[in-house]
């Protein structure tokens, strides 16, 4: 049990650090990108008006997809099976995911929220059984 737990909070540090290091790395290299997100900040803690870029949402679900498989991954490592730990971390990204939904919901697209909570759960689930067959 305690390998399990380890195994999520593991997939969990992962996809937060996966997520804003890359966040961090495209605002770097695609300053759009940086003033969407701090314009997508500053609406969500002030309120007022915000336009997203469909692109960039497209951008977001891809990375969410690819951070998602990451965490699936590191917590069937860290817990030593593929089945429990990335489903519960699974399940933790989706609730976090309806959360962050609720608070950009007038924001943002609903295709955006649907896609991008739509991904979290089986591409981690997906990731973790993807344990078994590596040779690392």
């Amino acid at each position: 049990m305690l390998r399990i737990a380890l195994g999520v909070i593991a997939g969990l540090f992962a996809w937060v650090v996966v997520w804003f290091g890359s966040e961090k790395i495209l605002s770097a290299m695609w300053p759009e990108f940086g003033t969407h997100q701090a314009a997508f900040q500053d609406a969500i803690e002030h309120g007022g008006p915000f336009t997203a870029d469909s692109n960039i949402l497209l951008i977001h679900i891809v990375l969410a997809s690819i951070v998602s498989a990451i965490a699936g991954f590191m917590s069937a490592i860290v817990s030593g099976e593929n089945k429990r730990a990335p489903l519960i971390l699974g399940l933790l990204l989706l609730a976090l995911g309806l959360l962050k939904a609720g608070m950009s919901w007038p924001y943002v697209p609903v295709w955006y929220h649907v896609l991008f909570t739509a991904v979290l759960l089986p591409l981690t689930v997906g990731a973790g059984k993807l344990k078994s067959s590596a040779r690392y």
